[in-house]
């Protein structure tokens, strides 16, 4: 299989390069030359399989280099830390509405399903390419990629993170998971300013001739762990196809019948590997793209028009405060009709003017397939509140948004297909905000609060995020964004020899 870039169509990559590589040199995304149709045969050998039988399947047409028995075996090995065996199951709330449960890997977040595989794809990816130089994993987050990329590549031999998050933007759990991980080859630095002021400073150093010098230099080269990287955006493909066979095999959707999947999202890729699924032959009638205050892509589906002057929020669901939402790159390059050059122009326009419009075709193609809605924080916290008093179900923010939301979609359309929204993060993550929500006094200590919720909901916390506040702390740089590729250079140079 090739891949080419978004803003030049030009480029033809393996995949192994891709991975390796991460983002284009031009500054584009990776995608494949041309999108894998599911057949039958594999549909039905697919309903038979458990989850890794799966992803196996799936992930073999995007990665068809990889030996069968290398990529069952690093599948298999990638979720076998998880909690559930099915890994990503569906559980049900009634009225035809569904969770997609994606929390259930080490770091107790949805990206624990691509992460815990990338390692095992970067490692064939060098040996594939015959790449003597060590990679150096550079990495932006809002909250749960840093935690999941660390998880994923701490100790992994010849490679480092480097993981960059908001100062002040990231809840204390999540800040707690990443600035205690341990390894030497990890590194993690809050930046002052909001996600995507992090964001475009690590997409600047990617794309800066001297600091891809100085990392040849050391014997090094970049990668990404975040969803630009297409190794890790392909994983998340499969839990959508996944669930599309548990409601078939669950007697909850006949073969062929549509359905509708609801994804909270900032940066867009979630959302669009259902756009993938969807493409592939998962019959989903609606994507629905559910925003917190942070609306931008909101706007964009209903309107057109992608801009980011706008007041930034800071909500109780900081993974999705984003406005800058990096893999709309790819949708965008197929609503141009795959036209490498129109895609770069409208990139262009956002990086100078901060903002672009879409014409009437490709704005009537977009709405043909997504429809899009937000919650306030007073939504949020009514959703998570009506769930579990309700359904007694707990839910964490972002869930609750995608929640709220799709019972926006239902009230304004009267589609009332069955409908699956992705549940992205364990509650017990975001326990202070979920008991407040619940008007259960939180105290604000992450430990007391994660016993607390546990007490009132009945239901054991996952073991990852129990006595974080014990740990010790193994980072604590906080930086300027002008100050990231230093920040990169100086914990490289103390790292062993072949690397300074």
């Amino acid at each position: 299989m090739q891949y080419v870039s978004t803003r030049n169509s030009t480029i033809k990559r393996s995949a192994d390069t891709v991975i390796r590589e991460g983002i284009s040199p031009e500054g584009g995304l990776y995608l494949p030359a041309d999108i894998p149709a599911l057949t039958a045969d594999q549909i039905d050998t697919m309903a038979s399989l458990d989850y890794t039988g799966r992803a196996q399947v799936v992930l073999s047409m995007f990665f068809p280099g990889i030996e069968a028995t290398r990529l069952r075996n690093a599948v298999e090995t990638a979720y076998a830390s998880f909690r559930h065996p099915g890994v990503a199951p569906v559980s049900h709330l009634g009225d035809g509405i569904g969770l997609i449960e994606l929390y259930h890997g080490p770091t107790c977040a949805f990206k624990d399903v691509a992460l815990q595989l990338l390692p095992h794809l970067m490692t064939w990816a060098q040996e594939a390419g015959d790449d003597p130089q060590r990679i150096v994993i550079l990495t932006a987050t809002s909250g749960d990629t840093g935690k999941a990329a660390l998880a994923g590549f701490a100790g992994v031999p010849g490679t480092e993170i480097i993981v960059f998050y908001p100062d002040e933007g990231v809840s204390l759990i999540q800040k707690l998971q990443m600035v205690t991980q341990p390894e030497d080859n990890t590194c993690v630095a809050a930046v002052k300013g909001n996600f995507d002021t992090t964001q475009n400073g690590v997409k600047a150093i990617f794309t800066d001739p001297e600091a891809q010098k100085r990392l040849g230099d050391r014997g090094c080269r970049f990668s990404s762990a975040n969803s630009i990287n297409w190794g890790r955006l392909a994983p998340q493909i499969v839990y959508y196809i996944s669930a599309w066979l548990d409601l078939v095999s669950a007697g909850r959707l006949k073969p062929g019948e549509g359905f509708n999947v609801c994804v909270p999202t900032g940066n867009f890729g979630n959302i669009l590997a259902a756009w993938y699924a969807r493409s592939m032959g998962a019959p989903i009638h609606k994507l629905i793209c559910a925003s917190n205050q942070n609306n931008v892509l909101t706007e964009f589906i209903r309107e057109g028009s992608y801009d980011k002057n706008r007041p930034f929020f800071k909500t109780m669901s900081p993974s999705m405060d984003i406005l800058i939402s990096s893999n709309l790159e790819r949708l965008l390059y197929e609503l141009t009709g795959r036209d490498g050059s129109r895609t770069g122009k409208l990139m262009a326009e956002l990086k100078d003017k901060g903002r672009y419009q879409i014409d009437d075709e490709m704005h009537t193609a977009l709405t043909r397939q997504f429809w899009g809605a937000y919650a306030s924080e007073e939504d949020t916290a009514q959703s998570i509140r009506d769930t579990f008093r309700e359904q007694g179900v707990l839910i964490d923010p972002h869930t609750a948004v995608g929640m709220h939301v799709a019972g926006l979609y239902r009230e304004a359309t009267g589609d009332t297909r069955p409908m699956l929204v992705a549940s992205t993060a364990s509650p017990f993550k975001f326990a202070t905000d979920v008991l407040a929500c619940l008007d259960a006094d939180p105290t604000g200590d992450a430990d007391g609060d994660i016993e607390r919720l546990a007490a009132l909901s009945g239901e054991t916390p996952p073991g990852p995020l129990v006595g974080l506040s014990g740990r010790p702390v193994a980072h604590d740089t906080v930086c300027e964004p002008d100050q990231m590729a230093h920040v990169i250079d100086r914990f490289l140079s103390h790292r062993p020899e072949g690397l300074s």
